[in-house]
């Protein structure tokens, strides 16, 4: 009789099976994804091979025999999926805040004599700092205002708007549909970050009507520190926007060496300088595991997980003085939350001594990761027990946690 194959049960959780994926230390628990996605065995496997095989042994071949040269628009296909665009409209390549210079020039200059880009005043720094230079470099002013207002400032003067979807610090899901329906209204563009929700919930890109967008490869699509991050151009900009780095990898036949710069017909348009190649495969590799599982069902567990610390802090940290900042209605949460307290940083310093890893922003946010391809329920109660110990004791107060570190 032939052996059956084996499948995993209908019963299985997927989601232990995407954990299962993941090189995680034994004793830690980790809810920082949010920060820095974690290491999966095949990013492991894959790093031996680009370096043995295709760098070590291809050499220079491997730009052809191992399409070294597509991976910018292949990875940018893959992200793509999960964030709601349509293939051809997403690039990886760089960091977030050089594609966020691309992207916010390209899309003020698709709107000549108008003086306005509108952001969050609350916005992550490095967006107000690309800001504050595209707008010096362009002649434009930067108006800062608070996220849900951003609509009600809009006129014939606003060029582009530029929105974080998910708060880096309370996790608060900004409407997309209605800011670029707003935008839209008022003949401008919408610039999107989506460093905090790519990979943990759905963005629907396409759908909402969003004209351009930035994100990172290394919080939730588990790209590894200081993986290239991505360009979105909805496609009916494409054949219109400038980047304002015309580089080689962006020309529309780089090999030609001709003296002047003619843009790429697609999005690989907003390619500057050679592909970040080991990068790039790790980042490839890394996004398999969203494969097994659809973004609609990730979106699901991480409320799962979010609503379940939220109700043990609820029940058992809220007398110790701890105030929940992240938004308790589900559908306006992202994929952390975020509790503040006095002794916040203490508190973070003393948790990670015993394990339990999440991370500080000032003034006294304490922030939890909670990324479901890893992280599980049985986690988040342990969580929760960790922090009302810590304050049972007092282990937060120690003279070592009075100096705070540079990276948190």
């Amino acid at each position: 009789m032939a052996e059956q194959a084996a499948f995993p049960s209908p019963h299985v959780d997927p989601f232990e099976l995407t954990r299962a994926k993941f090189v995680l230390p034994p004793g830690i628990r980790y809810f920082d994804g949010n920060s820095l996605g974690p290491l999966s065995k095949a990013v492991q496997m894959q790093a031996y091979i680009s370096t043995t095989h295709e760098w070590g042994d291809g050499l220079i071949r491997s730009w052809q025999g191992a399409q070294w040269n597509t991976l910018p628009q292949r990875v940018g296909d893959h992200i793509g999926r999960l964030v709601g665009a349509a293939p051809g409209q997403v690039v990886a390549c760089d960091s977030t805040s050089v594609n966020l210079f691309k992207a916010l020039t390209a899309a003020a200059r698709l709107r000549p004599g108008r003086r306005l880009i509108v952001t969050d005043a609350a916005s992550f720094p490095t967006d107000l700092y690309i800001a504050g230079e595209v707008a010096r470099l362009t002649g434009l002013e930067v108006l800062n205002v608070p996220a849900g207002q951003i609509p009600d400032v809009l006129g014939e003067q606003v060029a582009v708007v530029l929105l974080c979807h998910v708060d880096y610090r309370t996790a608060e899901i900004y409407d997309l549909a209605r800011t670029a329906h707003a935008a839209h209204e008022a003949g401008a563009l919408l610039v999107v970050d989506l460093s905090h929700s790519a990979g943990a919930l759905p963005c629907d890109l396409d759908a909402n009507g969003v004209d351009f967008a930035v994100g990172c490869g290394y919080k939730y699509l588990n790209g590894g520190p200081g993986a290239p991050a991505f360009l979105y151009a909805a496609a009916r900009h494409i054949r219109e926007c400038e980047s304002p780095l015309a580089g080689w990898f962006g020309h529309a036949t780089p090999f030609d060496f001709t003296e002047s710069y003619v843009p790429a017909p697609g999005i690989e348009r907003f390619l500057c300088g050679t592909n970040q190649v080991l990068a790039l495969s790790i980042l490839l590799r890394a996004l398999e595991v969203f494969g097994e599982v659809s973004i609609g069902a990730i979106r699901a567990r991480s409320l799962e997980l979010t609503g379940r610390f939220i109700a043990g802090t609820q029940e058992r940290l809220l007398r110790h003085g701890f105030l929940i900042s992240s938004p308790q209605e589900a559908a306006r949460r992202g994929s952390h939350v975020s509790l503040r307290h006095p002794q916040g940083y203490a508190i973070m310093q003393e948790l990670a001594q015993r394990g339990v890893i999440g991370d500080f922003r000032t003034p006294d946010f304490m922030r939890f990761g909670f990324a479901p391809l890893f992280n599980t329920l049985e986690e988040a109660d342990e969580l929760v027990d960790q922090i009302d110990r810590i304050m049972e004791e007092r282990a937060w107060d120690k003279p070592q946690y009075a100096q705070r570190r540079d990276f948190t």
